[in-house]
């Protein structure tokens, strides 16, 4: 095939994903490919996460080709895999994907990027070369990422720090720095008219009272670290009549149970239903401060100008704590408690999170990845520029 046929031929490019999350943040890069002269765009769900994934589906007006639909009760990071991975060897066989592009560290990403690999199809890691070092935390996320960094061909780191992670590892050829994909969907989301449908965030006070937006459910924190979350949240409460602190809390079991045993009957802690995408950045967008132990909320807040503490003991995104977006407070009661009492009670360190420069991207990243897919296939002359906060 000659240079000028390769250029004419149509990438069939498949996205598999299966959480809440990973929609949330390969949505736009979708767009992208679906917009995009020479392209086919193919989207595979595993449905990891049915009704959240779901929700996120629907607000970014995304339909899925194949939907595997794996969720069971009570499922296992096991049955997760080897239920992608058998859908997912069927899915290959009909679509013939010239590549097939996952999504950050799930057990879906691992799965996706096994089944291609079987099939000798090219992965694109998108959000690749984040690294605690620790392989049991985050678990399985830390250990999914590398091991589907040793197999893909094309790497999508969202910072340079993530690029060289891969470098130290000998991962170097097909990587390019283009930020993260979830500034690209918060810039889709957010509306200062949004009206919120569920009832409770519809009638909270955002310009007189300040609003704690809280995220907690990393199985790493099961048991004690979850209770000392959940003891300083009580305090915080207790101790500041202007606070409200809204926590969506995740479908886990276990998360719910020990959310309801701490924090159940507090008139300024709102428990609420897991919410849309759409809710959530527009809640986080009104809110005063962010505390999570997920992962996208450490990049999403940043966006909006909003303080994050991170209930963890470490962040695979240290970008953001050298930035100043981000502080590290642990799962210990106490210094998680004297770190939200210092942003509620001095206006200056406060300030100086709120206004630190996003090191995760800048409305730039499905763009860029397409146009290094194109280069990747010969479609395009030039690699796409590299994402420089």
């Amino acid at each position: 095939m000659t240079a000028e046929e390769n250029n004419m031929k149509t990438i069939k490019v498949m996205t598999v994903f299966g959480t809440r999350p990973e929609a949330i943040k390969m949505a736009p890069l979708i767009h992208e490919l679906e917009r995009t002269e020479g392209v086919q765009s193919i989207v595979c769900v595993t449905a990891q996460h049915r009704q959240m994934l779901d929700q996120v589906m629907d607000i970014f007006h995304l339909k899925a080709d194949y939907d595997l639909d794996i969720m069971q009760p009570r499922q296992t990071l096991a049955t997760i895999t080897t239920k992608s991975l058998t859908g997912l060897d069927e899915v290959l066989e009909q679509a013939e994907p010239d590549i097939v592009l996952v999504h950050g560290d799930t057990s879906t990403t691992f799965a996706g990027a096994l089944a291609a690999f079987y099939h000798k199809i090219p992965v694109g890691h998108v959000e690749a070369g984040l690294r605690t070092f620790d392989k049991y935390s985050p678990f399985p996320e830390e250990m999914n990422r590398k091991l589907t960094g040793q197999i893909a061909a094309l790497h999508f780191a969202p910072t340079e720090r993530n690029r060289k992670n891969l470098a130290a590892e000998g991962i170097t050829d097909g990587v390019i720095v283009c930020g993260n994909t979830v500034v690209d969907a918060i810039h889709s989301t957010v509306n200062p008219d949004f009206r919120f449908r569920d009832e409770t965030l519809a009638q909270l006070d955002y310009d007189g009272r300040r609003v704690i937006l809280v995220t907690a459910h990393r199985r790493e924190n099961y048991g004690a670290p979850m209770e000392h979350i959940m003891r300083a949240l009580r305090r915080l409460a207790d101790d500041y009549d202007d606070i409200d602190i809204v926590y969506p809390v995740h479908l886990s079991p276990y998360v719910r149970e020990t959310a309801a045993k701490y924090l159940s009957g507090h008139p300024r802690i709102h428990l609420i239903e897991p919410l849309s995408v759409d809710e959530m950045h527009n809640l986080m967008g009104r809110s005063y401060l962010v505390m999570t132990d997920s992962g996208g909320l450490q990049e999403e807040a940043p966006s909006l100008g909003k303080p994050v503490l991170v209930l963890r003991r470490e962040t695979e995104r240290p970008e953001a704590i050298e930035a100043g977006t981000v502080r590290l407070a642990g799962v210990e009661e106490e210094d998680i408690y004297s770190m939200a009492r210092t942003l509620l009670d001095d206006p200056d360190a406060y300030q100086t999170m709120a206004h630190a420069v996003n090191p995760y991207g800048d409305g730039q990243t499905s763009r860029r990845i397409v146009q290094m897919i194109r280069y990747y296939f010969r479609q395009a002359d030039t690699m796409p520029d590299s994402f420089c906060p």
